[in-house]
């Protein structure tokens, strides 16, 4: 019966053979092409475009929210599974983005919200739709935002790019939160509801984070107005983020003649940010997705107008911009996104693979070859010095039965090494060299016709 250490003895010993070495470097090698098999595979699988990415959307209602839905169904006919994590809004998104142990991959940002801050680790895929503000109110027309002046403004909820962009806007016009206005952000309150009992005067909302149907239901509703920034041209020209945006007369209910004017708004982009480490390939779809969502005419946009590479606080991703420039890569618009993915992890292998391999497969002979030669060659060093110990003037026949003994050791140990058959050659050569020694040291002369080789060991 083969025990488990017999086992192994013979396996090391086929494997001693395998690579002519010793004990630790045939291990050593055996480690090393594990090593190799494992980074091989760990990079395969790094390669590998993922079947799953996290979209931080916004409040249940919004349009961001329905965005994210419509791009979970057109990413989910390539396999790729789009998983909706709910948030307060614009800048929610993009702190959840900015957290490096919360697990989002994308999320949409109102162009003007980060104020400054850090985006090194985020790049944008362009911008995919503008996001009007709009601001209603009840009573008399106002012309200027001034007019809101000393009044109760719902301004959105904290942290949202309503509240940010009506700060800076109400701020511009002179307007501060002191006795006379009152700037509420609380997510508390309804604002329809509030605007409608009159117990606010005006709210700021914008699609982010309100319900499309609230929308809908104040444009129609006959007592409340929408404010037309008749300054439009100005602002955008104050805030660089900011778009002039016309809604012709009737545009929204032609039956029922809403607006009943030319309307203009402002109002900034909404940019699809990614984490860098995107992977190209769902950059790719996700940038169709958006191409399918938003590339139709609506009031607030032209037909083919988004999504754009429209860079703003984040920089455009290299990714984003050769689509831009030439669509998907040759691999994804040729194959279904699996099989472009698995030639793409084998492409991302096989290449640098082969810029190592091949000119290895150059060199590693002539090295293997020449460190096979060394160790053998190293021995004439001992049998040379064997020879002129034996033949100086002062070596005994004592002397040179200790020479005897250490050329026998050394015999013992050289048939010890195993080498390939191909530098077989040299090994016997050795071993002929080690008689001709012997024999010199025996015979205590050297006739130069005995010299298997033709000539000394010492020319």
């Amino acid at each position: 019966m083969t025990t488990p250490k017999i086992y192994f003895e013979r396996t090391l010993a086929k494997l001693r053979s395998l690579f002519g070495q010793g004990l630790v470097v045939t291990v050593s090698i055996i480690l090393f092409i594990g090593m190799a098999l494992s980074a091989t595979i760990f990079m395969f699988m790094e390669a590998a475009a993922p079947n799953t990415l996290t979209i931080a959307s916004g409040p249940a209602g919004s349009t961001f929210q329905a965005t994210a839905e419509k791009y979970k169904t057109i990413l989910a006919k390539s396999g790729v599974t789009l998983k909706i994590l709910p948030s307060e809004g614009s800048m929610d998104n993009f702190n959840k983005l900015s957290d490096p142990k919360l697990d989002v991959d994308i999320g949409f940002v109102l162009g003007g919200q980060v104020n400054g801050a850090n985006t090194d680790n985020l790049v944008s895929l362009g911008s995919i739709s503008y996001q009007p503000l709009m601001i209603f109110y009840r009573g008399e027309t106002k012309n200027l935002l001034s007019d809101f002046k000393g009044q109760r403004l719902y301004i959105g909820a904290k942290g949202s790019g309503a509240d940010t962009l009506a700060r800076t806007l109400l701020q511009a016009n002179g307007i501060k939160p002191d006795g006379s206005t009152t700037l509420i952000n609380t997510l508390a309150i309804d604002p329809e509801k509030a605007l409608l009992e009159n117990r606010v005067d005006a709210i700021f909302l914008m699609g982010e984070t309100t319900p499309i149907d609230s929308l809908r239901h104040l444009m129609h509703t006959p007592d409340v107005h929408v404010f037309n920034f008749t300054q439009a041209d100005g602002y955008t020209r104050r805030i660089n983020y900011l778009n002039k945006l016309e809604v012709p007369k009737g545009s929204l209910d032609f039956g029922r003649n809403i607006p009943g004017d030319n309307l203009y708004l402002i109002g900034p982009t909404v940019e699809l940010v990614a984490r860098e480490s995107l992977h190209p390939a769902l950059s790719d779809l996700l940038l169709e997705a958006a191409r399918e969502v938003h590339s139709a005419a609506s009031p607030f946009k032209k037909r083919g107008e988004f999504p754009a590479p429209l860079e703003h606080e984040f920089r455009i991703s290299e990714d984003a911009a050769r689509f831009y420039e030439s669509g998907k890569s040759f691999l994804y618009r040729t194959f279904p996104f699996w099989v472009a993915s698995l030639i793409t992890r084998a492409l991302t292998i096989i290449v640098p693979l082969a810029l190592f391999v091949i000119p290895a497969l150059q060199v590693v002979p002539s090295v293997y070859r020449w460190r096979l030669e060394s160790r053998i060659y190293r021995w004439y060093r001992a049998l040379l010095d064997i020879e002129r110990d034996a033949f100086k003037p002062s070596a005994d026949q004592k002397r040179r039965e200790e020479l005897l003994r250490h050329l026998d050791h050394i015999e013992h140990t050289i048939n010890k090494i195993v080498v390939p058959a191909f530098c077989g050659h040299l090994f016997y050569e050795l071993r002929l060299h080690i008689n001709f020694v012997r024999a010199r040291l025996l015979s205590g002369h050297l006739p130069a016709e005995s010299n298997p080789s033709g000539n000394s060991l010492r020319e």
